[in-house]
């Protein structure tokens, strides 16, 4: 099968290029925005992941390691960002689902405490009115 002139001779040259193609963010096999790995150069470059190995591209790996620690904090992936969203939002969901728990607790705790309010007040009322059965409310007298 003959090379044309655009394609590259070597392995390593299709693996640099690719390379080359994901910083630049315009891949030609993978969708735009994918990642620099590994695994992502060999897929771009249109080999298997397992192709591009350690043992025989060395400068290569250590290249790509580099870039991708460099620049794994300044880009993230969308599926990175989405999950890290989705776990923001579990975590909102979370405390107000705890929020709406408290609040139905101190509902019910303020409404048995108000029910035994308006019991006390009336053994209150009661014990008064027995007390003011046994002893008379002090009688004004006239003058004074």
């Amino acid at each position: 099968m003959p090379f044309l002139p655009d394609e590259p001779k070597s392995a390593e040259e299709r693996f640099r290029q690719a390379f080359e193609r994901l910083k630049a963010g315009d891949p030609k096999v993978l969708p735009p925005g994918t990642p620099v790995t590994q695994n992502n150069v060999a897929r771009e470059a249109g080999c298997d992941p397992s192709a591009l190995k350690k043992a025989r591209f060395p400068v290569l790996i250590a290249q790509i390691q580099d870039y991708v620690e460099n620049h794994n904090g300044a880009e993230q992936s969308t599926a990175k960002k989405a999950k890290k969203q989705r776990n923001a939002n579990r975590s909102l969901q979370e405390r107000l689902d705890d929020a709406v728990r408290q609040r139905d607790q101190i509902q019910s705790v303020l409404a048995s405490a108000i029910a035994h309010i308006v019991d006390l007040t009336e053994q209150v009322e009661i014990l008064q009115q027995e007390l003011d059965g046994l002893r008379p409310p002090p009688i004004r007298l006239p003058g004074r």
